[in-house]
Parts: C-alpha cells; structure tokens; sequence
C-alpha cells in the first residue's frame, strides 16, 4: 500500500466502544500502515486509549462529541435529533471530502438513514442495500439484501446484482464473477414475477463475470455463486438461519467432546484441526456490512464485535477504497444503461 487513505470513524458505536474502535484502529494500521483516521467521539474517553499507541495516534485526529446515537433510537430520531452524533458527524466528514469512508458498529438503522440522507445514492440507484461475505464450501461469496429494503422490484434486484458484483471484485478479488438470484428452485418458472423479469435484464446485461440464473438455499453454503441476489426480507432471514445453524453445530460439538472421558481425550488429538476450523469459520474474519449504492464508503461493523472483528470491518473499507468500487458502480451502470435492449420475444420469434 503506497497510498494515504483517511477513514472516519464512529468511535462510540458498539457494545464496547470506545476501547474496541480505537485497539481495533490500531490492528488495522499493521495491514495498512499508510491508514489515516478522524475519529469522532468523547475525546476524554478516547485520549487515554490512543496514548498506549503512539504510532496510531499520530495518524489520527480526534474531533470531539458527546452525542451518540443509542442502540434503540429510532432511524427517524437519530435522524432529525442526532446531528451532532459522532455516527452523523463521521458520515459528514465523508460527504466533505475530509474521508473516504466511515465504518461504524453503532445502530444500523440509523446508520442506513443517517447516510443515505448525508451521501445521498449514486446515479441509477434507487435503493442502498446492505452486503456481507461469508465463507462457502468453495470459498468467499457476498449476498445482498441483507436487510435494508424488505420489498423489492426488478429493478432493485438487477441494481443489487451490479453492487454485488463490484464488491466481489474489490473485496473478494474476483476478477468475472459468476451471479444468481436467489429462488425457490432453479427452473426458470419458478418463483415470483419480478425474480423472472430479474433474470430476464440480467441476462442482457454485459457485467463482468456471468449470470448464471436462479440458485436455491442450499446453493449460499456450496458456494454455486459468487454473488447471491435476493430482497432483504429474503437476505435476512436466510442470514440469520445461517448464523443460527452455526451455532447449533458448534454447541453440538462442545456437547459432543463432553460427553465421556473417550470424547474429551479425543477432542485433545482433534484439537489442532478444530482450531483451524474455528479460524476458517470465525464470524470476526468476516465482520464488515457495506451499505452499498451510496456516494460514499460506508461500513457497518457488528455491534458486539471486538477489535479484531472491527480492524476487518476497516480492512473492508480500504478495499473498496483502494480498489475504485465507487467509481466501479458507477461505471458499471453507465455501461448497463447505455446497453440497447433485448429484442422482444415475438420480435425474435419471427425473424
């Protein structure tokens, strides 16, 4: 990395802010020394923080606040009362050009309506949307919706699948990446109006990588795409099923290598290879939501992450920075738009 890039930060989002925003700063800067940060909080409480590292210290500027958005305020509170809030004043700091992104793991609600009214969306979007990556059987893939728009169009979903697209780019370092819409089976007749009409414009579209049509549930964890398409009612539920099921298994194995003397001095041989497991399938490694389709950076780490967690989340923002994936969007969809139409049916029919 031999470029400065600044990065606001909400410091008094979280479960344990500010002592995770800043620890988690500090892991940040050793993938990307050349990082800067303004960080917006109480600087009586940040202060001490940042003296134990001078390195981190010196790279950041602390702009001093003592609102905060609560973790139940409503979006439309924080909104019209939080204006002062270091989640509001760190999403200005990007709409002043003073950053280039924000990362925040305050409330996500408020940060949705914080900065979509701050950042505005870019051209040719109509809907931010929330995007997260996971680990499959293949590898890495992003979904999006996760949560952010409950009901959603044609429309949405194509402008979903370019947003995905460029974050399995930039994030995922996917070079073509290959895209299906989310469904109740892979039949083309299958599932509701738009989810077809979805497919029917993605199929037109010249977006890098290939579209590959419709992809079931179980298709998320095999890793059949690298960029899942679905409405955030969708999205959501299928996420948290994830993390639900995670920690099923994960207590069925704590149960399992209880159970007897036999199961405990097998846990100790096995022990090696589940801690490489519990590596592969950590959810900090994958900490960091994009709120992506607005003209800005804008990063939402888990509230009750700890700092390693949130030294991902800023990792995810100086990819995105680093890689153009705003400029990307937009010239996607300048490209997408500029596409001549697909030939109607009929038209082709009788040719």
């Amino acid at each position: 990395m031999t470029e400065t890039v600044a990065i606001a930060l909400d410091a008094m989002g979280g479960d344990n802010a500010p002592g995770m925003v800043i620890k988690g700063a500090h892991l940040a800067r050793k993938r990307f020394p050349r990082i800067r940060f303004h960080i917006f909080g109480d600087e009586a409480r940040m202060r001490p923080l940042l003296a134990k590292y001078p390195k981190l210290n010196h790279a950041s500027t602390v702009h001093h606040t003592d609102q905060v958005v609560k973790a139940d305020d409503k979006p439309s509170v924080a909104l019209r009362a939080g204006r002062g809030s270091s989640m509001r004043l760190a999403c200005d700091a990007v709409r002043d050009g003073l950053a280039t992104g924000v990362v925040s793991a305050g409330n996500t609600g408020a940060l949705m309506a914080i900065a979509k009214f701050v950042l505005k969306t870019l051209p040719g979007i109509d809907r931010p949307a929330i995007a997260s990556f996971f680990p499959t059987i293949r590898g890495e893939s992003v979904m999006l919706d996760l949560g952010a728009n409950v009901e959603c169009d044609a429309d949405n979903l194509v402008q979903f699948a370019v947003m995905g697209n460029v974050f399995a780019r930039t994030v995922l370092g996917v070079l073509r990446p290959t895209m299906g819409l989310l469904n109740v089976g892979s039949e083309e007749m299958k599932g509701h109006e738009a989810l077809r009409e979805a497919s029917a414009l993605l199929r037109a579209t010249n977006l890098p990588g290939e579209f590959l049509g419709f992809v079931e549930g179980d298709d998320i964890a095999k890793g059949t795409v690298d960029v899942v398409v679905t409405d955030g009612f969708t999205g959501n539920i299928a996420l948290k099923s994830i993390e639900g099921t995670a920690k099923l298994y994960s207590e069925f194995l704590r149960q399992t290598f209880r159970s007897s003397i036999l199961a405990k001095v097998g846990y100790l041989l096995a022990r090696p290879a589940l801690n490489g497991l519990r590596s592969r399938v950590d959810p900090r490694r994958y900490n960091g939501a994009i709120l992506v389709g607005l003209n800005g950076i804008v990063v939402k780490s888990h509230g009750g992450t700890d700092a390693f967690g949130f030294a991902n989340a800023i990792g995810v923002a100086m990819d995105m920075a680093l890689h153009g994936a705003i400029e990307k969007i937009k010239d996607d969809f300048a490209h997408l738009t500029a596409s001549p139409p697909a030939a109607p049916a009929a038209q082709v029919a009788g040719a």
